[in-house]
């Protein structure tokens, strides 16, 4: 995906990970899935990868586990068990859920992992009552946690859903908007995606014990490990591969996506960025020639390369956070190795 050197051992360790957070959280998940009322209950299944459309099981999770990943690391950063993050990683899984079943109402996204979304399958009506039904059940799970810090918690992750409805509410605005910059688009990222993984770590943490410094510390690297992760979709938005994406080719250029790599080719003053600002601004649809011609503008004004270079920023941020937390040596193993696969996703 990029030109940054990859560590094949750090990246098999990392992709470990994710597997060991998924089949950890799962039993968390479907035990507070199933709490939830029978018209939704099918619906939440199918998202979260348990069911067809049909409602008969599926033996394929869905998801990564990404966030749930960094609660059980950032718990075992503090010196705390991991098992003692569970709940966190529950609640951060399904407020994730839910922004992407309400991320593709908003975006009309007809596909998500290689089948139909929620609302394609079931229908909008469907889709926005399963994603509140998530959400509620994500802060249900935190509230009842035992301890004296569960409030605590629960804030937090309220926090965070405020923050990400914002950055989706600006992701929107995006949309119609003819001077969106670089700032512009951090902010929104900062919120769309940083927030939630800079609260699964803050919670993982809490619920090992951690100090509310240590928790902060540990929260920053989330969040810059989440816009480095988030420049990187951007990428694989325009140059990713459809069979590992999910998605139509270069999908956020046919959408005009005003997404890292295209705003800073808009800001390169060069031939090829002003052909896309010009492309970008025209009514035509962007498909076909146009579409593989939008590509190469992207690349040839340096979008590509900047934004490779912003997500390896991000990801030196949040190392530096990851190093003021004091870790336990072992558990900073890990959560490198989080950041180096999350980082290098392949196209």
């Amino acid at each position: 995906m990029s030109a940054m050197p990859v560590d094949q051992v750090s990246m098999r360790r990392g992709r470990e990970l994710l597997a060991r957070a998924r089949l950890d959280v799962e039993p968390g998940l479907r035990a507070w899935a199933d709490r939830l009322p029978p018209r939704v209950r099918p619906l939440a299944g199918y998202h979260l990868g348990w069911l067809d459309e049909h409602g008969r099981a599926r033996a394929a999770a869905a998801g990564k586990a990404v966030r749930p990943a960094l609660a059980f690391s950032c718990a075992r950063a503090v010196g705390g068990p991991p098992w003692h993050a569970v709940g966190a990683a529950v609640a951060v899984e399904l407020v994730h859920a839910f922004s992407l079943v309400h991320d593709d109402v908003i975006d009309r996204d007809e596909t998500r992992r290689h089948r139909p979304t929620v609302w394609k399958a079931f229908g909008i009506p469907a889709a926005v009552l399963t994603g509140d039904a998530l959400l509620a059940l994500a802060g249900r799970v935190l509230a009842d946690a035992s301890g004296p810090r569960s409030a605590r918690q629960v804030a937090l992750l309220a926090d965070a859903v405020i923050e990400l409805v914002e950055g989706e509410a600006a992701d929107v605005a995006f949309e119609t908007r003819t001077d969106v910059t670089l700032v512009d688009y951090l902010a929104m990222a900062g919120g769309k995606t940083a927030a939630l993984m800079g609260c699964a770590c803050a919670l993982g943490a809490l619920a090992a014990g951690a100090d509310e410094a240590r928790a902060d510390h540990l929260a920053a690297f989330g969040r810059h490990l989440g816009l480095a992760f988030q420049i990187v979709d951007d990428l694989l938005g325009i140059y990713g591969d459809p069979a590992v994406t999910g998605k139509p080719v270069a999908a956020d250029l046919a959408a005009r996506k005003k997404t890292y790599p295209v705003l800073a080719a808009l800001a390169s003053d060069t031939p090829a960025g002003r052909e896309l600002a010009s492309l970008y601004a025209a009514d035509t649809p962007i498909a076909g020639d146009r579409l593989a011609q939008a590509t190469r503008w992207v690349t040839e004004a340096d979008g590509r390369a900047l934004a490779e270079r912003a997500a390896e920023r991000e990801r030196t941020l949040a190392f530096a956070a990851l190093a003021a937390a004091d870790p336990d040596p072992d558990a900073a193993g890990d959560l490198t190795a989080l950041a180096h696969v999350l980082v290098h996703r392949e196209a």
